[in-house]
C-alpha cells in the first residue's frame, strides 16, 4: 500500500513467507529514493532487522519507531542520501523504541 501524500509503502511484515520476510524487506529499502518512506508493521521487535540494515547501510538507513506494543510495532524506514560532508559509515545509534502503550 502506498500512502500518496507521504509517499510511504506500509508493508504488513505477516503476509510475506517467513523465509522471504527480511530478504524482501532488504530488497524494498534498497530500492528506495531518498524521498520516499517504507513503513513495517510487525508482531516481535524488530531490533534483529535494524541491526542488519545498519550493518550494510550504517547512517544511510534512517529508522524510526512508531509504535512499540506487545502485539504490534511499526517502523519507518528511509535510505539517505550520501554527499558532500556527509559519512554513510556506521552509526551508533541508540535502539531504544517508544514507550509501549499500555
Amino acid at each position: 500500500m502506498l500512502d500518496r501524500d507521504r509517499n510511504e509503502r506500509v508493508i504488513k511484515v505477516a503476509d510475506i513467507a517467513p523465509q522471504y520476510r527480511h530478504k524482501v524487506t532488504f530488497q524494498l529499502f534498497e530500492r528506495l529514493d531518498p524521498e520516499q518512506l517504507l513503513q513495517l508493521v510487525v508482531d516481535h521487535d524488530p531490533r534483529p532487522l535494524r541491526l542488519q540494515l545498519e550493518a550494510r547501510r550504517g547512517e544511510r538507513c534512517d529508522w524510526m519507531f512508531l509504535e512499540a506494543r506487545p502485539d504490534v510495532w511499526r517502523v519507518r524506514l528511509q535510505l539517505r542520501k550520501c554527499g558532500a560532508g556527509r559519512s554513510c559509515g556506521s552509526s551508533q545509534k541508540s535502539f531504544s523504541p517508544p514507550p509501549q502503550h499500555a
